[in-house]
């Protein structure tokens, strides 16, 4: 079945104003904006409850982001519990160069695990304002996305026999691999990729952090991060061959490479840890353009991934969730279709303005391992510049902290 055929053999459909499709920080905070409204929605998602609420993801969340969910009435936890960070820390040449960047911005960065936010705006929404939620659907299909009458399909995870909810506008806010990106025909849109060429090994260990600041190592044996994610909990990031196999990374061996890659003049011994997490992230981004065909509007890694290089990702899905809530909410209780109108636009300003800082800071974090002198002398004199030069470190720290306007 195609995403626009009309479904077979499904019972009576129900109707929502809107169905989102996708559990995350976008789909959640849209579904969150729009039973504030007092407008109804359903909210589908392929696992359950427990899953999305345990599954660890990106933790630095951008003040402006952490103002936006707090003016949605979404930020009570994230404000009580979450770590203030105005500091990151570069070190190379064997030297340790702290980069004091909410001095430059006045902004600072949240440090708060997705699962914990996901936590939190499932229970805003579901328990809270009420939203319906199906966990655990398969087979979601689209339809009808060019008519004044779409619907979702999906096989109901109790019964076992397919639903129909007809709507008047799909949020499609399902990720990287889900289904309202397919659904987008490839003749009316465009998807732009980038593969960055190296692969991350991503790391969660049971140990204290090691320093009281983000860490990003640049050694020639390759790229190391360190990210408090709690006072018990350390993220930990090593670049390694795209596609290699996480069993290629036994205990001794991480550690080892991290005391090396992390290793400079003054600083204290890593706490280590047991690993609880060892998966590759193959680095690559793309964005689809436009991100709304028909009634169907993307948000978040639907519609656009950015590699977790400048922790951009979450901050870039809550950006479009809010835009498209509010804008769904302007056409169903005013009739003002305006903001989704511009919606793609006004996302999509945003996303490439991280989506070339990202690249730039790639070849900050890869050039000095890439083997190439050219590179390597390169990237070592984009770090100088930062610590030598009042205006770069200026213009790094807008744009590391996301304050830059882009519409």
């Amino acid at each position: 079945m195609t995403p626009t055929d009309s479904p077979l053999n499904s019972p009576a459909a129900q109707r929502f104003p809107v169905v989102v499709v996708g559990a995350g920080p976008a789909g959640l905070t849209v579904g969150s904006v729009l039973r504030a409204a007092g407008v109804d929605c359903l909210v589908l998602e392929t696992e359950s409850r427990s899953f999305i609420e345990h599954r660890p993801r990106a933790g630095v969340i951008e003040e402006w982001a952490v103002r936006g969910l707090e003016r949605r009435g979404l930020a009570r936890n994230l404000l009580e519990r979450a770590q203030v960070h105005g500091e990151c820390e570069f070190r190379f040449g064997g030297e340790r160069y702290r980069f004091r960047y909410a001095e430059l911005s006045g902004r600072h960065h949240f440090v708060y695990p997705q699962q914990f936010l996901v936590a939190d705006l499932v229970h805003e929404y579901a328990d809270v304002r009420g939203g319906e939620i199906r966990f655990g659907v398969r087979d979601v299909r689209l339809h009808g996305l060019e008519s004044g009458r779409p619907s979702v399909s999906y096989i109901c995870a109790e019964s076992g026999e397919r639903r129909l909810v007809e709507c008047d506008f799909v949020a499609g806010c399902d990720g990287a691999r889900g289904v309202t990106r397919a659904a987008m025909p490839p003749q009316r849109v465009r998807v732009a990729r980038y593969d960055y060429g190296v692969g991350w090994l991503a790391l969660l260990a049971e140990a204290p952090p090691s320093s009281d600041c983000v860490v990003f190592g640049m050694h020639r044996r390759g790229f190391a991060g360190h990210m408090q994610r709690s006072p018990e909990v350390t993220r930990y990031y090593l670049q390694c061959p795209p596609g290699d196999d996480p069993g290629n990374w036994p205990h001794e061996r991480v550690w080892a490479e991290l005391r090396e890659r992390l290793g400079a003049a003054g600083a204290p011994p890593l706490t280590e840890g047991r690993l609880i997490e060892r998966r590759v992230l193959d680095m690559h981004n793309y964005v689809v353009e436009p991100m709304a065909f028909g009634r169907l509007f993307l948000a978040g890694d639907a519609a656009h991934l950015t590699a977790p290089i400048a922790a951009k990702g979450m901050n870039l899905a809550l950006h479009d969730a809010f835009l498209l809530g509010d804008g769904l909410v302007a056409r169903l209780t005013k009739g003002d279709d305006s903001a989704l109108a511009g919606y793609s636009a006004t996302c999509l300003a945003r996303v490439w303005d991280y989506q070339e800082f990202s690249q730039w800071l790639s070849e900050v974090y890869h050039g000095t391992a890439a083997g190439d002198p050219y590179r390597a002398g390169t990237a070592l004199a984009r770090l100088r510049r930062l610590f030598d030069s009042p205006v770069a470190a200026a213009a790094f720290a807008e744009q590391y902290i996301g304050t830059r306007t882009t519409g």
